[in-house]
């Protein structure tokens, strides 16, 4: 538990010092803009916010491993501690000054996802979670939602905007929760939107391609909230860049087999 808590206070540590960079550091403009792939943007401001969560991650962690979105994606997510980064989730947001990204770090214990932190920048506050030490936002304690039924639900989602093959099979799963649900939201950061799920304020949310970047910091949060995290297909893994679905465990057994069905 000692283990885990220190692990949380680092990644804590690593985010908000990223989160101070991001906001005093001067917004590139559209002649900077670097196209990775189709609408996937990058800046020197990424680069230089994942620069600063890798040093505080390896002073603190020394022999740790990262797996960050910029520059170590390809890194094996083997070894006693592993660390999962995005120093800028909603990078687009970012550029266009929609108030709506923020730092990502997940971190594997041997394997296992034990420690999510996101810093929501623009309002600078912190979620945090560690396995068997719940979720929080400050001094409050997290939980899900307790809505159960579909119809008075609000449901968070991602589009498949880096993979258009995939847009027509995703909506029909939109067509078919927003005619079940009582809304469905898309702001455009997985892991505010995760992170959202973790406080109740969203009731489930699914998407049909994240990175495990995207996700490490918020199933953490979602799971010791209470939540339930899967696959589309109902598996944990989470981290293999593919589907995710979460929620409370009524709303997202619900949501779950509704677009699976789409």
């Amino acid at each position: 538990m000692r283990e885990i808590k220190d692990l949380v206070d680092t990644a804590i540590e690593a985010a908000a010092r990223a989160g101070d960079y991001l906001r005093t550091a001067p917004r590139p403009g559209r002649q900077d803009w670097t196209e990775k792939s189709t609408h996937d943007f990058v800046t020197e401001v990424d680069r230089g916010a994942e620069a600063i969560i890798v040093d505080v991650l390896l002073r603190r962690i020394p022999g740790s491993t990262v797996v960050g979105e910029e520059f170590t994606p390809d890194a094996a997510m083997t070894g006693e501690i592993v660390w999962v980064v995005d120093p800028l989730d909603g990078t687009t947001n970012y550029l266009h000054g929609y108030p709506q990204y923020a730092v990502s770090i997940g971190c594997l214990i041997r394997g296992e996802m034990c420690v999510g932190v996101v810093h929501d920048v623009t309002r600078n506050v912190t979620f945090r979670g560690g396995k068997g030490l719940g979720a929080w936002l400050g001094d409050q304690r997290l939980s899900v939602s307790t809505v159960s039924e579909p119809h008075q639900s609000l449901v968070g989602t991602g589009f498949p905007f880096k993979r258009l093959d995939l847009l027509q099979r995703y909506l029909h799963g939109f067509a078919a929760v927003l005619g079940a649900s009582s809304g469905i939201r898309r702001a455009g950061a997985a892991a505010l939107d995760l992170a959202d799920v973790a406080a109740g304020r969203l009731d489930a949310f699914w998407e049909l391609t994240l990175a495990p970047w995207d996700v490490a910091g918020g199933v953490v949060l979602v799971r010791e909230a209470g939540g339930i995290v899967t696959t589309l297909e109902g598996t944990p893994d989470v981290l293999g860049g593919g589907s995710i679905v979460a929620g409370n465990p009524t709303l997202h057994r619900w949501l779950m087999h509704l677009i699976r069905g789409a």
